[in-house]
């Protein structure tokens, strides 16, 4: 048996569950990664994935892999860069249990990321945001529950991550109503509810009628959301929202987008709710 297989396995249960306590979101990030990677490493060297050594992944096959991610599959910098930070990851753990590898991981650790120019901020606008959820189809229960969840998004800014992962239970309509959720990092925040939204959640939960532990917005099997879904719902009413306001048609609008909404305060990771019954202050970034 090679030196690859036992200390992949042992990153994953030793490093990433055992002792960082890595989130389902990570782990799956970082399989990904060592399956695209092994894959290009098995077509490169002509070898079974399960005659791989740590000699085989050396500086010139990373880079080349990262040239495969960019010009072949066709990923941004910024997805090439995270594919490296987990194989720089796995390198630097492989470098405390085979030194006998040392110069190869050395030179594995010395890629550099990739600088890249940040795309402006895209946002919408309160007409934008308007047109969008006026596009949701309200007479059928799949557009019922699809502009909820956008004026969720739209109002509290969560991540996508974050609103898939909501259940029943997370919201909490009485006095003082918000939303809580677990953030990135695990962190768990809460999140102040303007009365509009509290409205609309306390429509879509009597109709909803679930469990305290079910998705707050399922699919019609009543699974939970996937990310694609959501990011698929969003696209089909923005396409449908620019034959009504322009100005949406310009723009790449996708969940991160909502986050990033313009309600006449200040724009979103920082937002300061209006006076409408929810206190003032912001709302902190995680």
């Amino acid at each position: 048996m090679t030196a690859l297989a036992p200390v992949l396995q042992a990153f994953f249960t030793e490093r990433l569950i055992a002792q960082r306590q890595a989130s389902n979101h990570t782990i799956t990030g970082y399989r990904d990664t060592f399956r695209l990677l092994l894959g290009f490493a098995t077509a490169e060297t002509g070898k079974k994935p399960s005659l791989l050594d740590i000699a085989d992944l050396d500086a010139p096959l990373i880079s080349a892999f990262l040239n495969h991610l960019e010009h072949v599959r066709h990923n941004t910098v910024r997805t090439r860069n995270w594919r490296l930070a987990a194989i720089h990851s796995l390198f630097g753990y492989a470098a405390l249990r085979h030194p006998e590898h040392a110069a190869t991981i050395q030179r594995v650790l010395a890629i550099p990321a990739k600088r890249f120019e940040r795309n402006l901020l895209t946002y919408l606008t309160e007409p934008e945001a308007d047109a969008l959820l006026a596009a949701c189809d309200r007479s059928s229960w799949t557009g019922r529950r699809d502009h909820t969840m956008l004026l969720l998004t739209i109002q509290t800014g969560l991540r996508v991550s974050e609103l898939t992962g909501l259940t029943v239970a997370r919201v909490h309509l009485g006095d003082s109503p918000y939303v809580n959720c677990v953030g990135k990092g695990r962190k768990q925040r809460r999140t102040p509810l303007l009365p509009k939204t509290v409205a609309a959640l306390r429509v879509w939960l009597a109709e909803r009628d679930g469990q305290l532990a079910d998705p707050l917005f399922p699919t019609r099997t009543g699974r939970r959301l996937s990310r694609d879904a959501v990011e698929r719902r969003i696209r089909l009413y923005a396409a449908k929202a620019g034959t009504v306001c322009p100005s949406i048609a310009d723009k790449q609008v996708s969940a991160h987008t909502l986050r990033h909404y313009v309600d006449g305060w200040v724009m979103w990771p920082v937002r300061v709710f209006p006076l409408a019954g929810v206190p003032r202050g912001p709302v902190p970034a995680t």
